[in-house]
């Protein structure tokens, strides 16, 4: 695989899989990732960051675990898998993001004591499966990281792309800016 074909790989699974039904959200999983990406455009972020918002959950789709179900007992990882897909591909600023979107919420969760109760019914569940908030050892390594501050953007954006109902662009829309992405990482 190529830098030329990423984006065609990445088309094929938004078209394939991306009406399956989003962790028992009210919305699939493209509508969640493409709002996602919506909200990060709406508020002018760099391209990258549109980008990782885009494709923040693409390891659902590729972790060696499957895809996130609400009756799962055990974390799927899919924002190493999601990570590992984009690496060689993205610059640093959306793979870190992908990898560090998990992360950033139980970040939130540990430092703002009114984040937990803004998460809906299954990403406290998921919150659950991926280890809770993080603890003051793992809050300081957090903030260590260089793309931690976009991460939690990312991650609040995340948070709030699960509007059911709500139009939004479609992958092909986002094309032109995952090129650009590519071509400056």
């Amino acid at each position: 695989m190529d830098r030329e074909n990423i984006i065609g790989l990445l088309a094929d699974i938004f078209e394939r899989r991306g009406a399956e039904s989003y962790l028992g959200e009210a919305v699939t999983v493209a509508e969640h990732m493409l709002q996602t990406a919506a909200l990060a455009q709406a508020e002018g972020a760099p391209d990258a960051l549109i980008a990782a918002a885009l494709l923040h959950d693409i390891g659902q789709f590729t972790s060696e675990f499957g895809p996130y179900s609400p009756d799962d007992s055990g974390d799927n990882r899919h924002d190493e898998a999601g990570a590992k897909v984009l690496e060689g591909f993205f610059p640093r600023a959306v793979t870190e993001c992908v990898r560090l979107h998990v992360a950033a919420k139980r970040y939130l969760c540990a430092t703002d004591p009114t984040y937990h109760d803004t998460l809906s019914p299954p990403s406290q569940h998921s919150l659950a499966l991926q280890g809770g908030p993080l603890t003051d050892a793992e809050i300081a390594r957090f903030r260590e990281l260089e793309f931690h501050r976009e991460a939690v953007r990312v991650r609040l954006w995340d948070d709030r792309g699960k509007a059911a109902g709500a139009s939004t662009m479609v992958f092909d829309d986002f094309r032109p800016l995952l090129q650009r992405v590519i071509e400056q990482g």
